[in-house]
């Protein structure tokens, strides 16, 4: 039974809510969701409802709430007699995601052929070449926020408001599974390649291929995520 982590509620003004904006509950959902998908709050980790209010200024209700919607979106779980806790990614939960993700992504690719303007395949090219020297820094914070930037355009060219929701609904925990691959160097440099690969068959407008890259690509990612967790 792996130890009991107690999370860090050391004080930090950037985690502070604006308590004039509203509504409340979503600011403090999305601060609680930052802080779960950039480590801060590792899993298995309790979330102390008391030590929340305090570090983000809010009411209970407020935390509760924000709570209640974190776990239907699988970042928490709460137990009984014990509260809520950052919840464990297991091998099977991966899975899962990444085989609705290469689903997904692989059908973004081929509608962003079909349907994305010159100009907006000019600004994923940009997007290409932004993540390919986030790579070079090494630095994770870059490149997930390069990699995010790459798919919001990529799911923008598709015009299907249908498929960013459901991706959405998916982001968090892709960004947690994210971190798990970008700790294989060898990893990183296979991605940027296949990237690249799949930039090339949407520049020739090759719908097919651009989905079988794309596919591919997710599917090394499940590949190396599994094996590391």
């Amino acid at each position: 039974m792996p130890n009991r982590v107690e999370a860090d509620f050391s004080p930090d003004l950037s985690m502070r809510v604006n308590s004039v904006a509203a509504p409340v509950r979503r600011q403090v959902a999305k601060v609680l969701r930052g802080a779960i998908t950039s480590g801060r709050f590792a899993p298995g980790q309790r979330l102390i409802e008391k030590d929340l209010c305090e570090l983000l200024g809010v009411s209970r209700p407020s935390v509760r709430e924000a709570l209640r919607e974190l776990e239907s979106e699988g970042l928490i779980e709460i137990i009984p007699n014990r509260g809520p806790l950052v919840k464990r990614l297991t091998a099977a939960d991966a899975a899962s995601v990444y085989q609705v993700r290469a689903a997904l992504e692989a059908l973004a690719a081929r509608l962003f052929v079909e349907c994305a303007s010159d100009d907006q395949v000019a600004e994923l090219d940009a997007a290409v070449e932004r993540l390919a020297g986030a790579y070079a820094t090494l630095d994770v914070e870059q490149i997930l926020s390069a990699k995010q930037i790459f798919y919001d355009v990529l799911i923008a060219g598709t015009g299907n408001n249908v498929l960013r929701s459901m991706l959405r609904s998916l982001n968090d925990r892709i960004t947690m599974l994210r971190r798990v691959t970008l700790s294989s160097p060898a990893r990183a440099q296979e991605s940027i390649r296949e990237i690249r690969d799949m930039m090339a068959a949407i520049r020739r407008r090759d719908a097919d291929a651009a989905y079988a890259v794309s596919l591919h690509h997710i599917q090394q990612a499940a590949r190396v995520a599994l094996a590391g967790l």
